[in-house]
């Protein structure tokens, strides 16, 4: 199954010295059976964007609780066997799943990074987020707003360079 997971750059900077992603259990975004069924006019490709993208919002969060951590948002993509990709059921994020085992990098299909050509509006964004989330209407604009920035796609050869 593909994943989607969430992460910041310091998570990149370990997934290049340990060849991990860890501890298990992680969380990531997916195509579950209720997201296909919440987005019910999409096709796979836009149901995978739409992983990806709760991915990139799960980031937001990571750098909310790391302030040290670089304000750029990364999403990994990897394959997962689906007997380690389990979603879970509570209804609220229709593609949120629990991956049960460390993601080596040979799991990994792609990375996923902010251009740093926004990161004063992530920043902005990671501020903002608790606002946004208990209802805040000009704080939810300004943090829906991120979305619209695409995440530069990157191939794992190229992580040293990335974090460099």
């Amino acid at each position: 199954m593909r994943v989607y997971l969430p992460a910041t750059l310091s998570a990149l900077a370990e997934l290049h010295k340990t060849g991990l992603i860890a501890p298990a259990p992680l969380t990531a975004y997916a195509v579950t059976p209720a997201l296909r069924e919440w987005y019910t006019e999409g096709d796979s490709e836009e149901l995978e964007y739409a992983a990806m993208t709760d991915a990139a919002r799960a980031s937001l969060r990571l750098l909310a609780e790391v302030p040290e951590a670089p304000r750029r948002r990364v999403v990994v993509a990897a394959e997962v066997p689906d007997a380690h990709a389990q979603p879970v059921l509570d209804g609220a994020e229709p593609g949120l799943v629990r991956v049960t085992a460390e993601v080596p990098l040979s799991w990994v299909a792609s990375l996923h990074v902010d251009d740093p050509a926004v990161i004063d509006e992530v920043a902005l964004a990671v501020v903002l987020l608790g606002a946004a989330e208990a209802g805040d209407e000009d704080a939810s604009f300004t943090v829906d707003g991120i979305d619209d920035h695409e995440l530069l796609w990157y191939a794992t050869q190229e992580l040293p360079d990335l974090l460099g």
